[in-house]
């Protein structure tokens, strides 16, 4: 009997396949002293097997299910509504039916119970299906609790169950469900506990929801609860909601809902001895789980019942420190466009590649800013670096507000050298300094020679020895990305469009004068690699038999077959070449475990066929030449209009000199990263045939498995040829974990997510509102993209993505603006979309999600905002 029904008390570690996971956290909540659980009992999914495994027309149903998509919702609904049927009229076994009468006769067959669903797959760490399947109330007699078992089972094939594991790539076939028998407690109150606020994610902050009666008129929506905050054992915030229905039960069965007396519709439903006592007992929960809980409560007869508890799975992890002290961390992905999570060996090799400690947490990168913030010349530098980015200064205001990080006293030895936003020390240079152009093309020529040399030198390397050379060479590569040289170019660029920008506005009464100036400048070899695109659809467009060839092609190798076309051979000679300079490039790039181009040339087809379908021939010189002329023409206008001003002939002749260190230098802002994805590409090919090898010695599975390794982890493998496998196995399911958060720009040591808001005068009332960075107003169809491949572009359609890194380039020669979720004044993004003239608002929270593909919208990059037609 006991594996087919297992009392709350009975119930340990082991059981999460036979009573799932509420029914695991009911039988450890039901031992801890002090906290009171409403008995009950489990319903094996042994039961529930039993039931099925000799139904035929089950198991053939279920084979439907299998093969059908979440866009089948028709189908779906058909196959999931028989089987529910199926379920519900199928016999239940007569020692399932023994094992529960027995249970009931112990704790009074009289009683009233809720019966609850308990899934093998819910209320785990990464995914929760709360809510998934069902809960039936104050279900009195021995004939009713079966009956409510078998519809709980049924539950199991809800539509939106269905939906849920098919979305989360769970097997129908393996999750089964057990069934909570429980005893109905009455309350006066109920509702639910976070001990972490869930929406500013503070672990320190506890949130409690309550309602008179039972909680299903919360869980409803049926009723607004009192909501109360506790900090540190205070009350620190209440808010008493208008309470004019409860839910209660009945003492035959079954629940009905009541109006209350409107003298008590405003009382408060918690005494604050009560609120303390509650958030206690929430504490002591957490602390007994190890991890922030959502917890369900009722309260009866002054004492609490806790009917359940899970873990909360939408919090950000917070990046690890030993320390109690308070910290303040801001999110390195939000400057480098990338904020999908790094694999471990991206993430490390970019760690190695950075000045300073880094923080990891949920994939991501952190930086600690909180030394900065203790100091007011850092504080300064901080807002100065970061002030780009809105988002991220404001929440750092709210920061320095709160007073959450203390100054430090005044003769605390002043920080190091600033840190411009990438990490990188910053040159500090007012734009005065005189810097001959000829130094951009001697910095690109370094550049170019140290990686010819690499190339040669890499090839004689293996094993430990590779690895031993990449992490020299790792210097190598961060002397040349935090050159002063280098960075004094490109800051110099960046505060001479500050300088413009600022004067401009203030002698000429015109915004953004800067964006103009930027179209078509030298050098910028990401915008060149988007325009060279355009050559090769050039290549092709006379040659109807390859554009057919192309349209079919699904293989990575399809370059081979191409020769045996009418101009196959200009094809492939035309994509090699592109491939030998860009190849190495792709979306989140600064992760070396993506695929490369060169790895996947089919990624480029569609852009190229986009190109051909749209543009006529040399539209790439045309373009770039049409900027260059609209920045000539711009920078006439200003001369001649400055010169007509008091002091006009010294403004003119300034405002010049700015003007050539813009067009001279920024295109140069691009190149620091062009080199360093150039090496990590020569490096990671390297170390793909070491995995090889390791293939070869059974030690990995598969070459990609090195992926999610540290580069620390990678070099003892590849020294010792052992490797405990499960952590691979366990670092995959982390990391399609991580993809389902969305990392906060700025998280604090007591996870709290920050964010500021943009400024709101003269917006129009519906707009959405974000970070202007490239000026101009457009209208057209929103293509809503989140992987390159997906591309299907027309002339006129307007970018909506989450975030754009030089990898996202190709595609801007054929849109007419841009629209982020990530970005600021200096990311890659704005910059190339500047010197191609798009209107672009970056910084956009969520805007993938408020924007639907293919609705007309209006960008306004001059103001900053986006609107839907």
């Amino acid at each position: 009997m006991s594996s087919l029904v297992i009392g709350f008390q009975e119930v340990d570690d082991t059981q999460l396949l036979l009573v799932g996971g509420k029914g695991l956290h009911l039988g450890k909540l039901s031992k801890l002293p002090g906290i009171q659980v409403p008995e009950g009992f489990c319903v094996t999914t042994v039961g529930y097997q039993r039931a099925i495994e000799q139904n035929e027309m089950y198991h053939s149903l279920l084979g439907i299910l299998t093969m059908l998509n979440v866009e089948d919702r028709a189908q779906i609904s058909n196959v999931s509504r028989k089987l529910r049927q199926i379920i519900e009229e199928a016999e239940i076994p007569s020692d399932v039916v023994n094992a529960v009468t027995y249970y009931l006769s112990r704790f009074g067959e009289e009683q009233a119970y809720a019966v609850r669903s308990s899934a093998t797959a819910e209320d785990l760490p990464h995914a929760s299906f709360a809510g998934q399947q069902d809960t039936y109330l104050n279900i009195i007699s021995v004939d009713a609790i079966l009956q409510h078992i078998s519809r709980c089972w049924a539950s199991l094939f809800t539509e939106r169950a269905v939906i849920y594991r098919m979305q989360n790539g769970f097997d129908h076939s393996q999750v089964y469900l057990s069934v909570i028998v429980q005893r109905m407690v009455y309350p006066e109150a109920s509702g639910v506990l976070f001990t972490a606020d869930p929406i500013t994610s503070n672990r320190k902050l506890l949130s409690i929801d309550a309602v008179f009666g039972l909680g299903e008129a919360l869980v409803s929506g049926l009723v607004s609860a009192d909501g109360y905050k506790v900090q540190e054992e205070e009350i620190v915030e209440k808010r008493i909601a208008t309470k004019k229905l409860a839910i209660y039960g009945l003492k035959e069965g079954g629940t009905e809902t009541r109006q209350i007396d409107p003298k008590r519709q405003k009382d408060q439903t918690l005494t604050e001895q009560q609120i303390l006592q509650l958030a206690r007992i929430g504490r002591q929960i957490e602390g007994y789980f190890g991890c922030p809980q959502d917890i369900e409560w009722c309260l009866a007869e002054d004492t609490f019942y806790i009917v359940q508890s899970r873990p909360i799975t939408t919090l950000y992890p917070i990046p690890e420190t030993n320390d109690q002290n308070n910290h303040v961390y801001v999110s390195v992905g939000h400057q480098q466009m990338m904020t999908d999570p790094l694999k471990p060996l991206g993430m490390s090799l970019f760690q190695l590649t950075s000045f300073g400690p880094r923080y990891k947490a949920g994939g991501r990168l952190y930086v600690d800013i909180t030394q900065h913030l203790s100091s007011p010349a850092g504080r300064a530098t901080l807002l100065n670096n970061l002030g780009s980015d809105p988002l991220i200064k404001g929440a750092l205001m709210t920061i320095i507000e709160r007073d959450f990080i203390k100054l430090l006293p005044a003769d605390n030895k002043e920080l190091s050298p600033s840190k411009n936003n990438k990490g990188m020390p910053s040159a500090g240079l007012q734009p005065q300094t005189e810097i001959d152009p000829a130094i951009v093309p001697d910095l690109i020529k370094r550049n170019q020679t140290s990686i010819e040399e690499l190339k040669q030198n890499i090839h004689t390397k293996s094993g430990s020895n590779l690895i031993d050379f990449i992490l020299e060479d790792i210097q190598q590569l961060k002397k040349i990305l935090f050159d002063p040289q280098s960075t004094a170019v490109f800051m110099a660029a960046i505060n001479a469009t500050s300088w413009i920008n600022e004067n401009m506005n203030e002698w000429l009464g015109e915004k953004n004068t800067a964006d103009t100036l930027s179209q078509s400048v030298q050098s910028n070899i990401t915008s060149e690699m988007g325009l060279a695109l355009m050559d090769v659809a050039d290549v092709i467009r006379p040659y109807p038999e390859v554009i057919d060839y192309l349209q079919h092609a699904k293989e990575d190798d399809f370059l081979d077959e191409l020769v045996k076309l009418e101009g196959g051979q200009e094809t492939q000679d035309a994509i090699h070449a592109y491939l030998d300079k860009y190849g190495m490039r792709c979306v989140g790039e600064i992760d070396i475990t993506r695929t490369r181009w060169s790895e996947k040339p089919t990624a480029l087809i569609p852009l190229i066929l986009n190109h051909i379908r749209n543009f006529e021939p040399n539209a790439g010189h045309l373009k770039f030449e049409q900027g260059r002329q609209e920045a000539l023409n711009k920078e006439q206008e200003l001369i001649d209009r400055l010169k007509q001003l008091p002091d006009g002939e010294q403004k003119a002749k300034e405002a010049k000199r700015m003007i050539d260190i813009i067009r001279n230098f920024i295109g140069y802002r691009e190149y620091p990263k062009y080199g360093m994805v150039s090496r990590y590409f020569i490096y990671k090919q390297a170390l793909l045939k070491e995995a090889e090898q390791l293939v070869q010695a059974g030690v990995i599975h598969d070459k990609e498995d090195m992926y999610y390794l540290t580069f620390e982890e990678l070099h003892e493998v590849v020294r010792t040829n052992k490797l405990d496998y499960k952590i691979i196995s366990q670092r995959k399911e982390e990391y399609s974990f991580y993809e389902k958060l969305t990392p906060p720009r700025v998280i604090t040591s007591d996870g709290e997510a920050l964010s500021g808001e943009y400024k709101r005068e003269n917006i129009p009332a519906n707009a959405i509102v974000g970070l202007p960075v490239s000026t101009g107003v457009i209208e057209g169809r929103a293509r809503v993209i989140l992987n390159m491949e997906n591309a299907n572009l027309d002339d006129g359609d307007i970018l909506v993505t989450s975030f754009t890194d030089p990898g996202w380039t190709p595609l801007f020669v054929s849109i007419k603006g841009l629209v982020t979720e990530v970005g600021g004044l200096m990311t890659h993004g704005a910059v190339v979309a500047r010197e191609y003239g798009l209107p672009a608002v970056v910084g956009v929270e969520n805007v993938t999600k408020l924007i639907k593909d293919g609705m007309r919208i209006r960008v306004n990059g001059t103001e900053g905002y986006i609107e839907i037609l």
